[in-house]
């Protein structure tokens, strides 16, 4: 249960206008880091009312240029519709938006985005970063790309003020790289959903030929780095009998995307981009959800699908270890043969602990961490003293 913060005239915070960017916007808008802003800002707007919470969007995913939800306000900032450039470009004009706002903090969601930290801080802003995990290992960069992820973590940590870590284990590896900074960086976990039960079960498994309890189920974009070209590769090798679901669509159009699509079947079902109800009677009545990802910061769709009880087989990466499930819900990722003998073997040997998951990873806790963050980066720094022949101190705003 959340409990309001009273933050009085008197708390350095204040009531600043905060502008949240690097993500698409939301609600009803494909992607992890948008799941994560919708289920983590309104909470902390409920714990602290008196701010404005305004996201700076990309506004060709937004059905309207300004929006509302559920206390938040949403603009849709315009910039080119483009793989390659439209995260930097609209960080870029959403931290000159907030400087034109009367922001007091902006908080950057992800490496590519925090390219633009550097000039937040250069405009006065206070910066926080949310470090959703290291994308240079996607493998739809190429190495401009990559080295340009790099460029980004590297500046998130020596210009932010404070860095948030979705997971332990990148938490750990920020700390270790860049031991001067490591004061700054914070791990604040994903949260599990109580995802909307509006969805009729009977029409959700009729509209997409299911039967209760006799699917496999993926939620993914359709990007190599999610693996999902290994899972149908050895569902097809497999003995399964269970169809395939796989719940997701690209962001751009690819060569990847499209021969994933080639291969649907009568068996191998993509239902593309499903609502967040229609999610929860899948993996309500799925026989198991799987994730054979080769990268995730800490994945939202697995916290999820646990949250909803059901049966679960992840890759071993890191980013889905941190959970901490049960040695069984795991196989060594890319091995597409182990995946193909789990998928031949009893979905109850996959059960997992909803209720340990739920406890471990809660929005409202990571609300409440998120906003001592903001409070920690809004409070004046006090600069040690000057030497002697130049006495005093001073306040750095």
């Amino acid at each position: 249960m959340l409990q309001r913060t009273n933050v009085s005239s008197s708390d350095p915070a204040g009531s600043p206008i905060i502008c949240v960017t690097g993500l698409r916007g939301f609600p009803h808008v494909m992607g992890g880091i948008e799941s994560h802003c919708e289920e983590l800002l309104p909470r902390i707007k409920a714990l602290w009312p008196a701010h404005r919470s305004v996201v700076l969007g990309r506004a060709p995913y937004l059905p309207e240029p300004v929006g509302e939800h559920r206390g938040v306000e949403i603009v849709g900032i315009p910039c080119p519709r483009s793989k390659n450039l439209e995260a930097v470009v609209s960080t870029f004009l959403a931290v000159l938006d907030a400087k034109k706002r009367g922001a007091g903090l902006v908080h950057i969601h992800a490496i590519g985005p925090a390219l633009l930290a550097p000039l937040a801080r250069l405009l006065g802003l206070k910066v926080v970063v949310t470090h959703h995990g290291t994308d240079y290992h996607r493998a739809k960069w190429g190495l401009l790309a990559r080295s340009a992820l790099r460029a980004g973590e590297w500046l998130a940590l020596n210009f932010a003020d404070r860095v948030i870590a979705v997971s332990p284990s990148l938490a750990a590896q920020l700390k270790q790289s860049f031991p001067e900074r490591a004061h700054t960086v914070t791990y604040i976990p994903n949260g599990t959903s109580d995802l909307p039960g509006d969805a009729d079960p009977a029409l959700v498994l009729e509209r997409l030929g299911l039967d209760d309890g006799d699917f496999l189920l993926a939620v993914a974009r359709l990007v190599p780095e999610k693996g999902l070209h290994d899972l149908i590769h050895a569902y097809e090798q497999s003995n399964c009998t269970a169809k395939l679901v796989i719940a997701g669509s690209a962001d751009h159009e690819s060569e990847y995307a499209r021969d994933l699509l080639a291969r649907a079947s009568d068996r191998v079902i993509f239902a593309g981009v499903q609502s967040r109800a229609t999610l929860r009677c899948l993996y309500e009545r799925c026989a198991m959800f799987v994730m054979p990802s080769y990268h995730e910061g800490l994945p939202i769709a697995a916290l999820e699908a646990a949250s909803c009880g059901a049966r679960m087989l992840l890759s071993d990466i890191p980013a889905n270890l941190d959970i901490g499930l049960d040695p069984q819900n795991y196989f060594p990722v890319g091995d597409v043969a182990a995946l193909t003998e789990r998928l031949n073997a009893d979905s109850a040997d996959f059960q997992v602990d909803a209720d340990s998951v739920r406890a471990r990873f809660s929005w409202d806790k990571a609300a409440e961490d998120t906003l001592d963050v903001y409070r920690a980066a809004l409070a004046p720094r006090r600069v040690p003293p000057r030497p002697s022949n130049t006495p005093g101190t001073f306040v750095e705003g």
